[in-house]
């Protein structure tokens, strides 16, 4: 009886002292694997990766202050990155005519943009910097899959 106590304290203990250990450094959660894939995968598309740290600059400030001065600075950056993304060789796994479409939408938006700047009417700017920003979204949408949230892009 002793015996059989004894092993079954020892084995409850080597099970606890088990599952309190912490994970090798080597071990990935799922979690960080979909994000390693990510990340690599969005390395493939510098320009997506420019436009985006351009647009979360622009935007931001805009959505969560009213602040359109960012936007308005940037605009003809912006414009002229978009016009660059447009005429630059697609990643295959976006080279279609829907993603050349809406390339083509995003510079036109861009566009808009900067002509709106010039007449100086908040509003109008303000509506125009958020097609600029929808638009962005259709591309990074059809890059991710549509699987991303569109909250972690910015």
């Amino acid at each position: 009886m002793v015996k059989k106590t004894t092993f079954r304290i020892t084995l409850l203990i080597s099970l606890a002292l088990a599952a309190c250990t912490p994970k090798s450094e080597n071990t990935e959660t799922a979690d960080e694997t979909a994000a390693s894939e990510t990340d690599a995968a969005s390395e493939d598309w510098k320009q997506m990766d420019d436009f985006h740290m351009l647009m979360a600059e622009s935007y931001h400030p805009y959505k969560d202050s009213a602040n359109l001065e960012p936007a308005k600075t940037l605009a003809p950056e912006m414009a002229t990155m978009a016009a660059s993304w447009q005429s630059s060789t697609l990643p295959a796994k976006v080279d279609t005519e829907e993603m050349k479409n809406q390339l083509s939408d995003l510079k036109s938006e861009t566009e808009n943009l900067v002509a709106l700047v010039a007449s100086g009417d908040d509003t109008q700017i303000g509506a125009s910097l958020t097609k600029v920003h929808d638009a962005f979204h259709k591309i990074q949408e059809g890059w991710y899959g549509g699987a991303k949230d569109h909250g972690e892009h910015h």
